[in-house]
């Protein structure tokens, strides 16, 4: 009996784990098929495009081969004229003439584009031209750009919870630490003891009143003891725990034995899991001092590997790259020689943008508290002082 029981429980512990991993998996999915999705068609539609030489692209070349003609031997002379005519030819000229939309509209380079957009980091360097791009962009945008935040969302919850019991665990070993070095030997065995007897009390099948649970006590029978408001309520704890773990058992045997109630238990715990997106997110509430920590180091660990592949850039460059990616500012200043091994970053981004994300978010709570007090303190001031009259 033991030995069937043991497999039944290891499948009911595994459908209990997919099913709780399911809806992170489900959003994660969505965004990666989305990505790959606007990948072949921004690929198609753009790196198939006709390159027509328009009558400005004529006159740039005109203009050009009439300044390198008129260029004359003599350098020295005429090449402040020259720097200043080459600067204005350049400044008219568009980037499209000088480039090949099968060579920048690769399968990699579309689904780089498709990360810049759905992530609001927009760095520029790669756009759409037809009009036909432009529409799908905005309609891609439009659906792509709420499923990342779903995805920062839930994935928010995540870091939350990792981050709140991470500071709590770090908490309780800082008190204990202290404590030890506080309280003396003798005193902390006695208050330990006490605890152990508080809690070590009688298992109870039944209800019982108030006297019966002091009767149970073995110290009672022998001696009678004055006991505090505060053990009664902690004996009375006890009993009540002890009768809802028996009545949560058997609803358990009830639904388990039952296949169509346990899957109908099965999805309302999975609805429940999509209510509560967000909501360890609200609860979280660590130092906003650590949260910056976190974000240098993680910024610091990018900046280092980043060079390896990037030679252009060096550890300072690579920070600033980041760092204006993580918060989607995505200026386009940077350009990246191999964008194919930054894409293998994407997961880096996400993380990296919910870690922002999280720190924005605690300094807009620490902001807002902030004005609380500056605004009630200045309402105290301003509140009238009572004046007393003498009768």
């Amino acid at each position: 009996m033991a030995s069937t029981s043991q497999p039944l429980r290891g499948k009911r512990a595994c459908k209990k784990i997919f099913w709780a991993v399911f809806p992170h998996a489900c959003f994660i999915l969505s965004l990666v098929i989305y990505a790959f999705l606007g990948a072949f068609m921004f690929s198609h539609i753009e790196g198939n495009r006709k390159v027509n030489s328009s009558e400005e692209y004529r006159k740039f070349l005109q203009n050009l081969w009439y300044i390198s003609r008129n260029l004359s031997d003599n350098m020295t002379e005429n090449e402040e004229m020259f720097k200043q005519k080459i600067h204005k030819l350049l400044s008219e000229a568009e980037r499209d003439w000088f480039v090949n939309p099968k060579e920048k509209w690769t399968f990699f380079g579309s689904l780089f584009f498709c990360c810049t957009v759905f992530t609001t980091v927009g760095y520029g360097n790669t756009y759409p031209v037809t009009r036909t791009g432009k529409y799908l962009c905005m309609l891609y945008a439009l659906f792509g750009i709420p499923l990342m935040f779903l995805v920062l969302t839930d994935m928010g919850d995540i870091l939350a919870t990792v981050l709140s019991k991470s500071y709590n665990e770090f908490r309780k070993l800082q008190s204990k630490i202290l404590a030890s070095k506080l309280c003396s030997g003798s005193t902390c065995n006695k208050e330990v003891e006490l605890k152990r007897r508080a809690q070590s009390k009688v298992v109870i099948s039944e209800p019982l009143t108030i006297m019966e649970v002091l009767r149970s006590q073995p110290g009672v029978k022998r001696k009678p003891i004055k006991y505090h408001n505060a053990e009664i309520f902690e004996m009375l704890i006890a009993r009540e725990n002890e009768h809802t773990k028996l009545t949560r058992n058997k609803s358990i045997e009830r639904w388990s034995s039952c296949p169509e109630l346990a899957r109908g238990k099965t999805m309302s715990r999975v609805i429940e899991n999509f209510d509560k997106i967000g909501k360890q997110l609200e609860k979280l509430d660590v130092p906003i001092v650590l949260m910056v920590l976190v974000i240098f180091v993680y910024i610091s660990c990018a900046a280092a590997i980043l060079p390896h592949w990037e030679t252009r850039l060096d550890f300072q460059e690579a920070f600033y790259f980041c760092f204006i990616t993580l918060t989607t500012i995505g200026f386009g200043d940077t350009q990246l020689e191999h964008p194919k091994f930054f894409l293998f970053f994407s997961l880096y981004i996400i993380i990296g943008m919910e870690i922002v994300f999280i720190a924005f978010k605690l300094g807009q709570d620490r902001l807002i508290g902030l004005y609380k007090k500056v605004i009630s303190f200045c309402g105290e001031k301003k509140m009238p002082s009572k004046k007393i009259y003498p009768k």
